[in-house]
C-alpha cells in the first residue's frame, strides 16, 4: 500500500498513514483487514457485488461520478489511497501489471472489493494480450473478465510463443497465440513442393478456452472429427507437451488407407499416383508411419527468432527451402558475426532438425565468372575450390599463432605486445576489410545462371543476384550416417531471397522468407539464442 501511495502521490513518502487517515475518518476495522490469497483468480474475491457493480457503473459511463472529494478542514489532501473515489482507484488499478494485483488485494477489503471491477481486467487483458474481443459479451456466459485473465491468459501465458515438436528428425513449427478468448496451437507447414514462394499453410493442433466459470478446458484439434478431450503439461520452463486423451477420433472409416491419402493431399497437394520418383514415394510413406504415430501427443521446446544487427548482410529469421525429393523444409538463418548460419527448424531422415545445414562465410566472397562461362560447372567448381583451399591455409596459419601465442605466455610473465604477429594482424584486417567491402560495396545485381549439370526443383530462380560467398554444406547417409560438411556457393538474390549451390551434389537450394510476424518470439538476450541453438542441435545429434 505505501508503494501504491507513493506512486499516486498521496501519502508521506515513507510509509502509509492509512491508519492515521482511518482514525481521522473513523473508518470501521472490517476495511482495514489483511488478505493473505495471492491468487491472481482470487485478486478480486469476497466483497459487496452491489457495490461493485455501483462502481462499474459510474466508471462505464452508467451515471455520473460523485463530486470529488474535497480537502479536509484544514484544507489538507487526502492521507491515503482509501480517501480517493473508487473510479479513480479503478483507473489507477487497472494500469497496474495483472500479475501485481493479487498483492494489492492483500492490503485491505476495500482493495479486494474494488479489485472485483471488471474494467480493470478488461484492460489488462487487452493491453498486456491483445484481447480485443467484445468482453462484454462474456456475461451472457457468466464467465468475468477477471476468470479470462486468471483461468486462460495468466495460467498459460508461458507456452506463448515459438515451439519445435520432438516429432524425430522431422522437427516443426508451432506458434502458440491468444486468438480472441482462445489460446491457440498453430502448426505452420511450408508450402506445397516446389512453390517456395508461396506463403506458409497453417492448421490448429490444439485450443485452450473457459467454459462457464469453470478451469480452462484444452482440446485437441487434431484429426477431422472436431475438437475433443486433451491435456497440456507444462513440463519445465521452455518445454510443454500435449496430449489426446480421445486418439479415437483422429482415426478415419476407411483406415489407414484412407488417412495416409488425406494426409498425402494435405501435405504435398497431390496422390501417390502422381509422384513417380520411387525413392520420392518412399520417403513420403516413411514420413507418414513416423508422424501419425503420435496421435499429437507431442513435446514442444521453445526456440527464438534470431537477433538483429545493423551490420547483418539481410535480416535474419525463418525461410522456406528447397531440399530434392524431401520436399520444402524450414531453416532458420541467423548472423555470427563473420559467419551467418542456417538451422533446420524441420527436417529429414538425412539431415534432421536442429542441425545446420549451411554455413555461410562472410570474409570470403566469391566473384563469379562471366555469365558464358557461368554455364559451366568445371569452371564455377574451380572458383570455390581455390578459395576452400585459401581457407584451410588460414585456418591452419590461425592454429599455428595460437600454439606459439600460448608458448610465449607460459615461456614469460608479460603479455605479448601483439599476439597475432605482423601478417596476422594484416591477415585480420584484410578479412574484416574484405566484410566490409562485400556489405558496403557490393553491386546493385549482377546476372545470374546456374551451370549445366545443377539440378534445382524450382527453375524458377532469379536471374539476377547481388553477391555471392563462399560457404558449406551439411550431408549425410539415411539416418545421418557419415556426416560431412561439403564446401557450396551462397547466393543472395534480394532481401527475402537466397540460394545454395552444393558442389559435390550438383544440387541447388532456393530459399524465400517467411512472411509472418511471430508474437513473444524475440530472444531475451544474444546468449539465450546461441544457448538455445546449442541445446536443438545437441538434441538432434
Amino acid at each position: 500500500m505505501a508503494v501504491c501511495a507513493r506512486l499516486c502521490g498521496v501519502g508521506p513518502a515513507r510509509g502509509c498513514r492509512r491508519r492515521g487517515a482511518a482514525r481521522e475518518q473513523r473508518r470501521g476495522a472490517a476495511d482495514s483487514e489483511p488478505d493473505t490469497d495471492t491468487d491472481p483468480e482470487e485478486a478480486g474475491g469476497g466483497g459487496s457485488v452491489t457495490e461493485d457493480e455501483e462502481v462499474a457503473e459510474r466508471i462505464e459511463g452508467g451515471r455520473p461520478p460523485p463530486p470529488p472529494v474535497e480537502a479536509g478542514p484544514a484544507g489538507r489532501a487526502p492521507l491515503s489511497l482509501l480517501e480517493l473515489p473508487p473510479e479513480l482507484l479503478v483507473q489507477i488499478f487497472g494500469s497496474l501489471p495483472g500479475t501485481d494485483l493479487p498483492n494489492l488485494a492483500r492490503v485491505c477489503s476495500t482493495f479486494r472489493r474494488i479489485l472485483r471491477t471488471d474494467t480493470i481486467w478488461r484492460r489488462r487483458c487487452r493491453e498486456e494480450y491483445g484481447v480485443c474481443e467484445n468482453l462484454r459479451k462474456l456475461e451472457i456466459t457468466g464467465v468475468s473478465c477477471r476468470d479470462v485473465y486468471a483461468k486462460l491468459l495468466h495460467r498459460y501465458r508461458h507456452i506463448l510463443g515459438l515451439w519445435q515438436p520432438d516429432i524425430g528428425p522431422y522437427g516443426g513449427l508451432l506458434n502458440v497465440v491468444v486468438d480472441g478468448l482462445f489460446i491457440i496451437g498453430w502448426m505452420y507447414l511450408p508450402p506445397h513442393d516446389p512453390h517456395v514462394d508461396d506463403p506458409m499453410r497453417f492448421k490448429p493442433l490444439f485450443r485452450i478456452h473457459l467454459m462457464e466459470r469453470k478451469c480452462a478446458t484444452v482440446e485437441c484439434m487434431y484429426g477431422h472429427k472436431g475438437p475433443h478431450n486433451g491435456h497440456i503439461q507444462i513440463v519445465k520452463k521452455d518445454e510443454f507437451s500435449t496430449k489426446c486423451n480421445q486418439t479415437d477420433h483422429h482415426r478415419m472409416s476407411g483406415g489407414r488407407q484412407e488417412e495416409f491419402r488425406t494426409w498425402l493431399r494435405e501435405e504435398w497437394g497431390r496422390t501417390l499416383e502422381d509422384i513417380f520418383h520411387e525413392h520420392m514415394q518412399e520417403l513420403i510413406l516413411m514420413k507418414f508411419i513416423y508422424t501419425s504415430q503420435y496421435d499429437n501427443c507431442l513435446t514442444y521446446r521453445r526456440i527464438y527468432l534470431p537477433p538483429s544487427s545493423p551490420d547483418d548482410l539481410i535480416r535474419p529469421g525463418l525461410f522456406k527451402g528447397t531440399y530434392g525429393s524431401h520436399g520444402l523444409e524450414i531453416v532458420m538463418l541467423s548472423f555470427h558475426g563473420k559467419k551467418a548460419k542456417g538451422t533446420k527448424i524441420t527436417g529429414d531422415p538425412n539431415i534432421p532438425a536442429g542441425q545446420q545445414t549451411v554455413e555461410i562465410d562472410l570474409a570470403h566472397p566469391l566473384q563469379l565468372p562471366d555469365i558464358e562461362n557461368l554455364h559451366d560447372f568445371s569452371e564455377l567448381s574451380r572458383i570455390v575450390l581455390e578459395v576452400q583451399e585459401q581457407v584451410r591455409r588460414e585456418e591452419q596459419e590461425q592454429e599455428q599463432r595460437q600454439e606459439e601465442e600460448e608458448c610465449s605466455q607460459q615461456a614469460s610473465s608479460q603479455p605479448a605486445a601483439n599476439p597475432l604477429g605482423g601478417e596476422g594482424a594484416e591477415g585480420e584486417e584484410t578479412a574484416a576489410g574484405a566484410e566490409g567491402t562485400t556489405q558496403n560495396k557490393a553491386p546493385a545485381s549482377q546476372p545470374f545462371v546456374l551451370p549445366m549439370g545443377v539440378i534445382s526443383r524450382n527453375e524458377d530462380y532469379p536471374r539476377t543476384c547481388r553477391i555471392c560467398f563462399y560457404g558449406t554444406g551439411l550431408i549425410a547417409g539415411h539416418g545421418f550416417t557419415s556426416p560431412e560438411r561439403t564446401p557450396g556457393v551462397f547466393v543472395l538474390f534480394d532481401d527475402d531471397r537466397f540460394g545454395f549451390i552444393w558442389l559435390e551434389l550438383k544440387s541447388f537450394s532456393l530459399y524465400s522468407r517467411i512472411k509472418v510476424s511471430f508474437q513473444n518470439a524475440e530472444a531475451p538476450s544474444r546468449e539465450a539464442f546461441d544457448e538455445m541453438l546449442k541445446n536443438i542441435q545437441s538434441l538432434a545429434t
